[in-house]
């Protein structure tokens, strides 16, 4: 049931950056912390090796994945705010979703994310994130552009190291 959330949300961040209206992300080692609030809660964190050919690598999966499972996925400017609004479906369940992202993204920001199930996904008829992302400075040694570290996602061994741009490479 997490891993639907989890990529619900990873696509709606790899859409905003790939949205002409939002900041581009500093080259660097990126972490990330996702808390989901509730009866689902968790909290994960990954630190991820930018650069901008990685960066965009990544925009690149976003709009293709957005359009096969999207009906509506829009990102826009409002003040100091980078607001996006989905609607997906995902085993199922149409999820609609509204972020609202705040930062200078040189060194860090923060998404507020509210997403809706219908019908419910699993009995839960909504979920809330906060996703705080700060630099952290050179990406570390062994770490290549691209290269993503996951912590504390369940059924995932900590430390389980992949890159996104390599895995696309190798389904094809």
């Amino acid at each position: 049931m997490r891993t639907p959330m989890i990529a619900a949300s990873l696509l709606l961040v790899t859409s905003l950056a790939s949205a002409g209206d939002a900041p581009a992300r500093k080259s660097g080692l990126w972490e990330i912390t996702n808390n989901m609030a509730g009866p689902q809660a968790m909290k994960t964190t990954m630190q991820q090796c930018v650069d901008e050919k990685s960066d965009k690598l990544t925009e690149q999966g976003g709009p293709r994945e957005a359009k096969q499972n999207c009906s509506k996925n829009e990102v826009s400017r409002s003040g100091d705010k980078v607001i996006a609004d989905s609607v997906c479906k995902f085993d199922g369940t149409t999820a609609t979703t509204h972020a609202e992202f705040s930062g200078d993204f040189a060194s860090n920001y923060r998404g507020d994310i509210r997403t809706t199930y219908s019908p419910p996904m699993q009995g839960m008829k909504e979920s809330q994130m906060t996703i705080t992302a700060k630099w952290l400075g050179p990406c570390k040694a062994g770490m290549k552009p691209g290269d993503v570290v996951m912590q504390g996602i369940p059924g995932m061994p900590a430390g389980m190291k992949f890159n996104p741009a390599d895995m696309q490479k190798q389904m094809r």
